[in-house]
């Protein structure tokens, strides 16, 4: 891991966007800008990104190898399965509330989904620790036995698209959503052979 004091000159760009990115949403987020909140001159970035999305892409790449480590101690412990699974989504949540901005930028951007190379790579290392867990669940039992990488994008979609819901401030409890952690709950539940997912 690199630390603080060996970072490259691309890394303390990608931090100092990253920053920008959470503290002021995507506008805030310029090359210019970069340059200075990371205490170099404003023509560094230019020598390390061609443009500002190539930057935001480089901030979306290291952001999903943060999930994914996240992700990944999360599957590693020794917590009961359906444990882990509420445990995932809840890093999703905690992520969309803690850092909005940036999570648009991984999760609701169309130039990130459709990305390439190195940012692709890393999405899919995030989602592959998620199916791992989807697996796991499976395996115990409280789960549906169905293609692991299906379930888990049905899981997956529901999670971002409840998110996205109370983003925009349509979850509203006359409709019968109280929060996304209590409807992914329920949704969990509705999927296991058992109906008891988490107990």
């Amino acid at each position: 891991m690199t630390t603080a004091t060996n970072k490259t000159t691309g890394e303390k760009l990608v931090e100092a966007a990253a920053d920008l990115l959470d503290s002021g949403g995507e506008n805030a987020v310029t090359l210019r800008a970069v340059g200075m909140a990371a205490g170099l001159s404003h023509n560094a970035p230019y020598k390390h990104f061609a443009n500002r999305n190539a930057l935001l892409a480089a901030v979306a790449a290291a952001s999903f190898e943060d999930l994914a480590r996240a992700a990944n101690a999360i599957r590693t412990s020794s917590r009961p399965p359906a444990e882990k699974m509420a445990d995932a989504i809840g890093l999703l949540i905690d992520y969309s509330q803690r850092r909005p901005a940036r999570y648009r930028l991984l999760f609701n951007n169309p130039e990130t989904a459709a990305a390439g190379g190195e940012l692709k790579e890393r999405a899919l290392e995030t989602f592959e620790q998620f199916r791992s867990i989807v697996q796991e669940c499976q395996e115990a039992g409280v789960l549906p036995d169905v293609p692991s990488q299906t379930l888990a994008s049905l899981i997956f979609a529901s999670a971002h698209g409840l998110l996205a819901m109370e983003g925009n401030g349509q979850m509203h409890p006359e409709k019968g959503l109280s929060d996304v952690a209590t409807s992914m709950e329920l949704l969990l539940d509705l999927l296991s052979p058992n109906g008891k997912s988490r107990r």
